[in-house]
């Protein structure tokens, strides 16, 4: 809409905005009705008409088999639209029209935005099924006429109310009719139900709608007043009612065909198991959370008793393994407090890589800076463990056998995603201007304790690729290839 909008018509952004604010509400519209919108826009010379936005029933057959949106039309050839948009008044005379053997009444509804007339709405009602309506049916299309009204009147949609039509209750949901009184004068079927869910026994008809409500909602008050105006459909809002274990949405809109309420449409519906489902995921997202807590505390205790325990040793090789293994428990445990933070089991990569480079450059024997160059991206939990202790300790081989006391150099961790959605990598590389490799060294056939790690990890349990190379200038190279699954 927006690209037709600029390209063929004189509308402002702020007309735009109000074109998609009534395009996120017409549904609502379309269902009352029974019929097919199109929204056409005079283009920038006044000669044609061009449909911007097009919205089919859930209640009735479509008029409409094509799309219609980028259609261009000359002024005068469907007269109803000129009508419409030089007298800004509703346009229903004419005969139905025929499409393909299915007679079509077509009605024309000005947009009004602050006294301008911006577009026209032309509703089309496929005929061929028309019948002897019921009370449901007439009350859908009396409703319809007044949101019509209002909408040529500029009064509907209701601005700073932009409203998730995936989210709101809709008409087929279920729909109560209110007088100016708050008095219900309709409910449909599946409204009732809904009523009968938080325990009504009786019809609402004739009641008081905002204190029936009120009543069944449990309160220290005998009414709260505060619901029972809600529900009396004196303002555009929505909210949520739950009694005896039902939960029920509701979404309030005021008619003022005339300027003057007249009453109120409730639409409402049942999402008690909705809301059930919710709040066990909530649940088990705490659990997984704290479960993710403790992990974490349990391994930092663990490092805390390696510590102490290294502390004691009067080995230094004995000393120097348990301080390594301090470092690879730490690389884990980063990775769940991470986790213990989030909704879900993946986490942003770069904010752990970080603290790993961080934690490692404190054993550096000399002046060695640590960096992080690219992203990593989020990652899976099963992605992120793993590569946190493989990047642990190739840093750790990098700062140990790199360096010697008193060097100065840097190390530079680089991470690049590439691939496809389905087959993603993700390239690191870790480099340092170090001494270098021995000349007879071969990675895949070391006895280096972390190398034997690193291969392990990557090659088995991330089924990725690992390769040390002579760096390009000085020092030595790591190379990781690592597939990025999808995420589940």
């Amino acid at each position: 809409m927006n690209e037709l909008v600029t390209q063929h018509t004189l509308l402002d952004e702020s007309d735009l905005e109000w074109l998609h604010l009534l395009v996120s509400e017409w549904q609502l519209l379309s269902d009352l009705s029974f019929a097919d919108l199109v929204l056409w826009v005079p283009t920038r010379d006044g000669t044609r008409y061009v449909s911007v936005a097009q919205m089919r029933p859930n209640t009735g057959p479509t008029s409409y088999q094509d799309d219609m949106i980028g259609h261009l039309v000359p002024r005068g050839r469907r007269p109803l639209l000129d009508v419409a948009l030089d007298e800004g008044r509703i346009v229903r005379e004419g005969d139905p029209e025929w499409r393909e053997e299915v007679p079509v009444r077509v009605e024309s509804i000005p947009v009004r935005r602050q006294g301008r007339v911006l577009g026209v709405i032309a509703r089309n009602t496929n005929l061929l099924t028309v019948r002897t309506p019921s009370r449901l049916e007439l009350t859908y299309l009396q409703s319809a006429s007044d949101l019509a009204q209002m909408i040529a009147a500029g009064a509907f949609p209701f601005e700073n109310q932009q409203v998730d039509m995936d989210a709101s209750p809709r008409v087929g949901d279920g729909l109560i009719r209110l007088d100016a009184d708050g008095i219900v004068q309709y409910a449909s079927p599946n409204a009732l139900s809904a009523y009968h869910r938080l325990g009504l026994a009786a019809d609402l008809v004739g009641h008081h709608l905002g204190e029936t409500t009120a009543e069944l909602a449990p309160s220290r008050a005998p009414v709260d007043e505060a619901l029972a105006k809600l529900a009396s459909g004196w303002a555009p809002r929505e909210f949520e009612v739950e009694a005896r274990g039902g939960v029920i949405q509701f979404r309030a809109i005021p008619l003022k065909p005339k300027g003057t309420r007249i009453g109120s449409l409730v639409l409402l519906r049942d999402v008690t198991e909705l809301r059930r489902r919710e709040r066990e995921l909530i649940t088990k997202d705490a659990t997984i959370r704290e479960i993710h807590h403790r992990v974490k505390n349990n391994l930092q205790t663990v490092a805390a008793l390696l510590r102490l325990q290294a502390r004691r040793i009067e080995s230094e090789r004995g000393r120097a393994a348990l301080e390594e293994a301090v470092r690879r428990v730490g690389s884990i445990a980063i990775v769940h407090e991470t986790l213990s933070q989030n909704l879900d089991e993946r986490v942003e990569f770069d904010e752990i890589a970080d603290r790993v480079v961080a934690m490692v450059a404190e054993i550096s024997p000399g002046k060695v800076t640590g960096r992080r160059s690219g992203r990593f991206g989020i990652l899976d939990a099963e992605v992120a463990t793993p590569l946190s202790m493989v990047l642990t300790e190739v840093l750790q081989n990098a700062l140990e056998h790199g360096f010697r006391e008193g060097d100065t150099g840097t190390v530079e961790v680089t991470a690049v995603r590439g691939g496809t959605s389905r087959e993603a990598r993700l390239l690191v590389t870790v480099q340092d201007d170090g001494v270098g490799l021995p000349a007879d060294f071969d990675p895949h056939r070391s006895g280096n304790l972390g190398l034997q790690i690193v291969r392990t990890l990557v090659e088995g349990e991330l089924g990725g690729s690992f390769d040390m190379v002579p760096a390009p200038d000085r020092g030595t190279q790591v190379i990781l290839d690592i597939p990025v699954p999808p995420r589940k």
